[in-house]
């Protein structure tokens, strides 16, 4: 079997990290086992899709590094769920219904009120073909029920087995009591279709084997798995993920614009630190930087993935950017660079990169050490005697070393009290890389009128 997994994303909005957990997942999975990662634009909801959005999307995917094998949107495909829909219709497991909302509420308060679970009586199927024709020929718009096969109808709605039960890559064995649940809406009054009826055509034209998803998509499942079965297909392999929740506990919903692909691109994280987070969190595997994605994909274990909530938090995520950048040689991050308009050598990368939370860090050392640059003098004498003491060039790693060791011996002057003042006139900052780095990049001329309290 070739895997094959889709993300199936709403135009609606932007992606945010819990839409790039699933992204990742799915990607990760489809990597490791040499199967195909679809795109599926989910956008029937028509008046909240958008093309912007869609572009977003992809953009997004792009810039993370999850490139799609192929793409499909469902509002190319009404005519094919038009037709599956009269298959189902004939099949008697797709029936009309006339009530509107208030008439639903109303009914199922008194449900309530008794005691009995709110779920739809059917009673639309007790209208004959006659009531149906006539209500729709007087302007009715009818609803369409998918009729789960907890009842057999042919023997007046004989009551069956109502147990769906299949295994969870994630969860382990799941079951779900369909008895519990109303006949869901596949199609509304205006005819369009509902994304539990599309997705499962889809899934089933597109061939995709595996459903890697959030668990709030569990319940809908045992309904899915029932319209797989009605249109005489294998239902495909089930991986519900956990939901992840903020550093405080509380659910992401209402940060979840601050938490955007935009966002953490536009704060200068990394693609690869925000994919190796969102993958690893909430699984038993530590949250560690990888430098590819096919490192990452190696650690990838869906087995591995803890029902637990996966507890996101942004500054734990500013820190894995953090080591992600420090263990990066240079041309994993020169393209980035150049998109920055930052001209890095191999020499002052090797210098800085331990310094730096982003890319955009490292122009703060360039400017260090290319200046003009203000020193901050804190002790003039002992700068002015470095001043005094510099070799000449050509330098090396060794120079600061041999620098200091004359500065130590001609005033007395040692730890803090001579590398501090130091420091503070060749970078103007209290800590930062190592000098003996430093050092050769700023040059003599520069390090020399520095010392002397002048800008340069």
């Amino acid at each position: 079997m070739t895997v094959s997994v889709r993300f199936a994303p709403s135009p609606t909005g932007r992606l945010h990290i819990g839409n790039i957990r699933t992204a990742v997942l799915n990607w990760l999975f489809a990597h490791r086992s040499g199967g195909s990662f679809m795109l599926r634009l989910d956008d029937t909801d028509r008046s909240r899709s958008t093309e912007a959005f869609a572009e977003a999307i992809r953009a997004d995917l792009k810039w993370l590094g999850l490139v799609w094998d192929r793409e499909a949107r469902q509002s190319d495909r009404m005519a094919r769920y038009d037709e599956v829909a009269e298959q189902l219709k004939k099949a008697g497991r797709l029936y009309p219904c006339f009530e509107s909302e208030d008439e639903l509420e109303r009914r199922r308060a008194r449900q309530r009120a008794r005691g009995l679970p709110p779920i739809y009586d059917r009673a639309a199927l007790k209208l004959t073909p006659d009531e149906i024709a006539q209500r729709i020929a007087a302007g009715e718009k009818p609803h369409w029920r998918f009729l789960l096969a907890n009842t057999e109808p042919s023997r007046g709605l004989t009551p069956l087995p109502t147990l769906v039960t299949w295994h969870d890559v994630v969860r382990g064995e799941q079951t779900v009591d369909i008895g519990s649940l109303s006949d869901p809406v596949l199609i509304r009054a205006d005819g369009t279709p509902l994304y539990t009826f599309t997705s499962i055509v889809d899934d089933i034209d597109f061939a995709i084997t595996h459903i890697i998803r959030g668990e709030d998509h569990v319940t809908n499942s045992a309904v899915q798995i029932q319209l797989f079965e009605a249109l005489d297909a294998e239902p495909p392999t089930f991986a519900h993920h956990s939901l992840l929740i903020g550093a405080d506990g509380q659910a992401l919903s209402k940060r979840l614009g601050d938490l955007s692909v935009e966002s953490l691109r536009e704060e200068g994280l990394e693609p690869l630190a925000v994919l190796c987070h969102a993958a690893l969190l909430g699984t038993s595997e530590a949250v560690a930087p990888y430098a590819t994605l096919d490192e990452l994909a190696a650690r990838l274990d869906l087995s591995k993935l803890s029902r637990a909530p996966g507890r996101f938090d942004i500054a734990e995520l500013r820190a894995l950017n953090a080591r992600l950048l420090h263990m990066l040689p240079l041309d994993a991050v020169a393209e980035h660079l150049d998109t920055l308009g930052l001209d890095v050598s191999a020499e002052l990368w090797d210098a800085v990169r331990g310094n730096i939370e982003t890319l955009g860090d490292v122009r703060t050392w360039l400017e260090v050490v290319n200046g003009p640059l203000a020193p901050r003098i804190e002790d003039a004498n002992l700068c002015a005697t470095a001043a005094g003491l510099l070799p000449p060039e050509p330098w090396n790693a060794e120079t600061w070393g041999a620098l200091t060791a004359a500065v130590r011996e001609a005033t007395g002057i040692k730890g803090r009290q001579l590398f501090h003042p130091l420091r503070l006139a060749l970078t103007a900052r209290d800590a930062g890389p190592e000098l003996r780095a430093l050092l050769p990049l700023i040059g003599r001329e520069r390090v020399e009128a520095r010392l002397k309290g002048n800008a340069a």
